[in-house]
C-alpha cells in the first residue's frame, strides 16, 4: 500500500478492509475521502489539483497534534551491556501513515496523517525541565522482529557503552528530526545508535542507509515541510 498513486483511485487498506482511501477528479480539480468502517474521517477538496498522491510510513511523532518531536521506547526488559562493549538489538516503533500531494515539479505535501497503533505520551525527566515523548512500550530482540507494516516497524540499535560501569538500558529516546524510515513490501524499519556516556547520559542518532538494500526510504515529513533543523541526536540526560 505505501506507493505512488495515479487519481482517480480507490484503495483499500491491506487487512483493514473498512479502511478506504478514495480520490476522484472533480473538474480540474481532486477530492480526497478517507473512510474507516464505512464512516467519512476525512474529506478534502484540492483545488486545481492533478498531481499525484503519495502513502508512505512518517515519523511516529505527530498525532493527535503535534506536542514532541521525542519518541521514547520503553524496554520490556532491561538489557545489560558491560563496559566497553557495543551490541546490536532490535525494538519495534509504532507507525504513522502520511498522505503527500505531489506536483510536477516534485514537491510534496501533506494532507492527511492516521495511524492504526495506540497513541499515548509520558514524561522523560523532571517535571521542570523534561521532555514530553511519544511513549512505545517494544521487547527486546537479537534479531529483526515480525512486524505488521501498518501498525509498527523496527530499529535496529547499536548501542556502546563508552562507560567505565556495567550499564542496564531500560529505554531509548529517539528525535525524530534525525528519523530515516525505510520500507519494503512486508515490513518497514531504521537504524539507529545510542552512545552511552555515564550512568545517566547518553546519545542516540540515526544512521542514513537502509536496514536491506531491498528497502525504498520513506518522505520524512519535516523535510517536505521544508522546516530549519537545529540538530537531529536524541540527548538523554535523565537516565537509561
Amino acid at each position: 500500500m505505501y506507493e505512488i498513486y495515479h487519481p482517480p483511485f480507490t484503495t483499500e487498506l491491506t487487512d483493514f478492509e473498512d479502511t478506504v482511501i478514495t480520490v476522484e477528479k472533480q473538474g480540474s480539480d481532486l477530492v480526497y475521502k478517507r473512510t474507516f468502517q464505512g464512516e467519512k474521517e476525512t474529506e478534502l477538496v484540492l483545488l486545481n489539483n492533478d498531481g499525484n498522491i503519495l502513502i508512505n510510513p512518517i515519523e511516529p511523532v505527530n498525532l493527535p497534534r503535534k506536542l514532541t518531536s521525542f519518541l521514547l521506547v520503553e524496554f520490556k526488559r532491561p538489557a545489560l551491556i558491560r563496559p566497553g562493549d557495543r551490541k546490536k538489538i532490535y525494538l519495534t516503533f509504532p507507525v504513522e501513515i502520511g498522505v503527500f500531494i505531489t506536483d510536477k515539479a516534485g514537491n510534496h505535501e501533506v494532507i492527511d496523517i492516521f495511524t492504526f497503533s495506540r497513541v499515548k505520551f509520558t514524561l522523560y525527566g523532571s517535571h521542570n525541565n523534561g521532555l514530553i515523548c511519544r511513549h512505545w512500550v517494544s521487547d527486546v530482540y537479537s534479531t529483526e522482529p515480525h512486524t505488521d507494516l501498518l501498525h509498527e516497524g523496527y530499529i535496529e540499535l547499536e548501542i556502546i557503552n563508552d562507560s567505565n560501569h556495567m550499564m542496564e538500558v531500560t529505554q531509548a529516546v529517539f528525535n525524530a528530526y534525525g528519523m530515516k524510515i525505510y520500507y519494503g513490501d512486508k515490513r518497514l524499519g531504521m537504524k539507529a545508535s545510542m552512545r552511552i556516556i555515564n550512568k545517566l547520559l547518553a546519545e542516540t542518532d540515526f544512521s542514513t542507509y537502509p536496514t536491506t538494500s531491498r528497502f525504498k526510504r520513506s518522505m520524512e515529513l519535516y523535510t517536505s515541510r521544508k522546516l530549519i533543523i537545529n540538530g537531529t541526536k536524541g540527548i538523554m540526560e535523565f537516565g537509561i
